[in-house]
């Protein structure tokens, strides 16, 4: 199972953009079963926050759905998580504190990796990160 990143929901709901074609093709291989995917309540967050922060609250509405819809398994986080990803806060000083849940999410639920854009998570050495190209 691999943690589908906010990133990859909001590029394929977004406006013309190179990563786009990428990441409708890595939703559609979750749809598809081809990947096993899931997500979290931390990530849904994230898309909530940002739709909100720029203005555009209808789309993150809509982004949202979407992911719920998509993501058959979607987790909650809680203190263990938050407790790994403090500790992965001091491993990496370089990380940023979402990036670390995120991580910590992948190594206590034992998940196979993160599917992102998001090149941070490469310097974790403990979590793999899936390139999402077509």
């Amino acid at each position: 199972m691999i943690l589908i990143d906010s990133n990859i929901f909001m590029y394929a709901a977004g406006v013309d953009h190179p990563n786009k074609k990428n990441s409708i093709h890595v939703l559609k291989q979750v749809v598809q079963g081809t990947i096993e995917g899931c997500t979290s309540v931390e990530i849904l967050q994230e898309i909530l926050h940002r739709y909100r922060s720029i203005d555009r609250w209808h789309d993150g509405k809509q982004v949202f759905e979407t992911a719920r819809v998509i993501s058959k398994i979607i987790y909650p986080i809680d203190l263990n998580i938050l407790d790994q990803a403090k500790e992965l806060l001091d491993r990496y000083p370089s990380i940023m504190a979402r990036d670390a849940v995120h991580a910590a999410t992948v190594l206590v639920l034992g998940l196979e990796g993160i599917c992102s854009y998001d090149k941070d998570f490469d310097t974790i050495t403990e979590i793999h990160r899936f390139k999402p190209d077509g």
